[in-house]
């Protein structure tokens, strides 16, 4: 323990500690065992370094030098913390499910476990074993999306923006594709239909005004340079009003009449039917096929409920255009994603259990019934803990999807609403809840702190998180 009385800078510069002698307390030992030397000096350089800065601010030393105890416990923070994964897992309770800053989708066990056994072993990502010759790596995922959209077959990329990029170049590079004004959307990121159009080489027409186009604007357009027609799905805004588009079954009839394909973005690409939570039928890709549609492509980490994919599906001379592509290779994804993916796909092949074995989709099917009564079992076990700084309560709030999926569709929810008293801070709660070892994401909204319940993963495990906040406040 530091006890003595320091007169002058330079004093306190000497009673530092050296290198060597922090590196010879037995204390520290267990500290250099786990974390190794090299890690360890950088740690202790780190910290002689604050503790310099410290004295030429303040003329103090810092708390830490007080007594061995601290110094190793102030060590072992800055390992930890310098140590610690970056995607850590969170509680994503912000009331957006598919949330693009938080991973969108998170996988079912089965899909957790399939991609665990691939890292694990060897795997034959492209080789057949019955033939004992190569294999193609989309060829399973294709299968799948065969049973069940009825797709001659499926390409898969790392996510929707490639997929409409590869889908560009390869059927309709230095061509023409018309598109409507209305359909020319951004999404996160600046992603636009009309840069997208540039980098594949195609030349974007533009038919119809941004509320109405009919079937007469895509036919007057068409040229002998046309090399497509593209629908675009707009899933992340909503037009309401004097409005008039033309469906997949008419334009299909057109595109096959002149001998052009008709392609869809549908984005979030839904494989089941969204009305049973409450929220509007999303197109799906098998309707889009059934209607004649030549390719569809659509997200697989969205509403699918899958890891960051892009698909393609439909026709089988398009799907080998975009299959020989160059771009393919640049794009294709790797044995992990393919693997959850597969995974995934196999739960919408019964699709009875499909609510319980993807996460998105047991949290859309959530009643608000049960999330009151969860709220109520986490108020009468908080509320003792937070107060007397903070007061809580729940309140009725309204749970988005997310990723540009449905806009102005909510799911009727509930929150645990924190509200400040006696010297309590919503910044500062919400600080705090950010610095669990698995931090607590939230909303402030009207000066309370909100806890959406429909995003939790597991109530015992998050009751029992927010008790230990509670109890280092």
């Amino acid at each position: 323990m530091m006890t003595q009385v320091f007169d002058t800078p330079e004093k306190l510069y000497r009673a530092l500690p050296s290198m060597d002698g922090l590196l010879a307390m037995a204390s520290l030992q267990p500290l250099l065992q786990r974390y190794g030397k090299t890690a360890f000096k950088q740690a202790l350089n780190q910290m002689l370094a604050a503790a310099r800065a410290q004295i030429a601010a303040s003329q103090q030393l810092p708390e830490w030098l007080s007594i061995d105890a601290e110094i190793f416990e102030y060590l072992a923070d800055h390992l930890q913390a310098s140590h610690r994964h970056s995607l850590q897992p969170v509680w994503n309770l912000t009331g957006t499910i598919l949330h693009t800053n938080l991973g969108r989708s998170q996988q079912s066990e089965a899909a957790i476990a399939a991609v665990a056994s691939v890292m694990r072993y060897p795997t034959p990502l492209e080789f057949e074993l019955e033939a004992g010759k190569r294999g193609h790596r989309d060829n399973t995922v294709s299968e799948l999306i065969h049973r069940l959209t009825g797709a001659d077959a499926c390409c898969v990329v790392n996510n929707n923006a490639a997929a409409v990029l590869l889908m560009l170049s390869a059927v309709a590079a230095g061509k023409e594709v018309i598109v409507s004004r209305g359909e020319l959307v951004e999404i996160g990121g600046a992603f636009r239909i009309p840069d997208i159009m540039r980098q594949a080489g195609c030349t974007l027409v533009e038919v119809g005004t941004t509320n109405r186009t009919h079937l007469r604007d895509y036919e007057a357009a068409i040229t002998e340079n046309t090399g497509a027609i593209m629908k675009v799905h707009t899933s992340n805004y909503h037009i309401s009003g004097f409005t008039a588009a033309v469906d997949e079954a008419s334009l299909a009839k057109l595109c096959h009449a002149r001998g052009l394909p008709l392609l869809s973005d549908l984005g979030s690409g839904a494989l089941t039917d969204m009305r049973r939570f409450g929220l509007k039928q999303e197109p799906t890709p098998q309707a889009m096929l059934a209607d004649g549609v030549d390719l569809v492509s659509f997200s697989g980490d969205k509403l699918l409920g899958g890891p960051q994919s892009g698909l393609i599906v439909g026709k089988q001379l398009l799907i080998n255009q975009l299959q020989r592509h160059p771009l393919k290779r640049a794009l294709r994804c790797d044995k992990l994603i393919l693997a959850a993916l597969e995974a995934t796909l196999r739960h919408y092949l019964n699709p009875e259990t499909l609510d319980q074995q993807l996460p998105i989709m047991a949290k859309f099917a959530r009643t608000e019934g049960e999330l009151q009564s969860q709220a109520q079992r986490f108020i009468t076990a908080l509320a003792a803990v937070y107060a007397p700084a903070y007061q809580l309560q729940s309140i009725t709030c309204h749970t988005q999807v997310g990723s540009g999926s449905q806009p102005d569709t909510f799911l009727p929810s509930v929150a645990l609403a924190f509200s400040a008293t006696n010297g309590g801070s919503i910044l500062a709660l919400e600080r705090h809840f950010k610095t669990a070892t698995r931090p607590v994401i939230g909303r402030i909204a009207n000066d309370q702190l909100l806890l959406d319940l429909r995003g939790a993963d597991d109530f015992d495990e998050l009751l029992t998180d927010l008790q230990t906040l509670g109890a280092a406040l």
